[in-house]
């Protein structure tokens, strides 16, 4: 899963971030709503976390933006202003969630499951490809009707690879989307690839080449 952390706070966002990446998520980071809005627009997420009060465009302005340029990605919004109104105009101009500040690690992470629970056109429940089964929310695999144990990166990886498994995904993008930041050696994804093979079998992730992997879940 990825997400889009949006706020000015550097050292809560330095926290937060870290918090996520902990729990298996890939974090995209701005400190200013349009900068958030530009990434928002131009790369795909599964969540974003959007402060209200950000330099440059507040966080009202950058949903209504997303919203009318129909990106309909899940947002959380976080604001330190916990009035009746405040929460209403979150969630009416097209907010998911509403969060104020402080709050529990705990309880930002179970707000972020219960977003990705919500059934959208462009994310089903679960995902199938073959006899492979994945349920993000519940973070559980099958694999002819088998239950398989998946470490969080063998997860986060797999699941990408299922999000598009109409094509064959290069190891550049897999390593920048399943893992935080692009810092991380490429060769990393052929060494998780060769973990997922021996628990769900050689056959179930083919190898593209010049193309990259394309999950087939036979």
């Amino acid at each position: 899963m990825r997400v889009l952390l949006v706020d000015d706070e550097r050292g809560f966002v330095s926290a937060l971030r870290r918090g996520l990446v902990a729990e298996g998520f890939a974090v995209d980071v701005a400190y200013d709503g349009e900068t958030g809005l530009q990434v928002a627009l131009d790369s795909e997420h599964d969540v974003i976390v959007l402060d209200i009060m950000l330099p440059r465009r507040n966080g009202y302005d950058v949903v209504t933006a997303l919203r009318e340029a129909q990106v309909w990605t899940p947002v959380l919004m976080l604001s330190a202003k916990d009035g009746e109104y405040d929460v209403a105009d979150g969630l009416d101009v097209g907010a998911d969630d509403y969060l104020t500040k402080p709050f529990a690690f705990v309880v930002l992470l179970a707000r972020i499951r219960a977003l990705l629970r919500r059934p959208a056109q462009s994310r089903p429940p679960t995902l199938a490809v073959g006899n492979l089964v994945l349920d993000p929310a519940a973070r559980a695999v099958t694999h002819a009707g088998a239950p398989v144990e998946l470490t969080t990166r063998e997860l986060a990886l797999l699941e990408y690879l299922m999000r598009h498994a109409d094509r064959p995904v290069g190891k550049v993008e897999l390593r920048d989307h399943v893992w935080d930041g692009a810092g991380e050696d490429v060769n990393v994804v052929e060494q998780y690839v060769g973990y997922l093979r021996r628990k769900l079998g050689r056959e179930a992730i083919a190898t593209v080449r010049g193309a990259g992997y394309r999950v087939l879940g036979e």
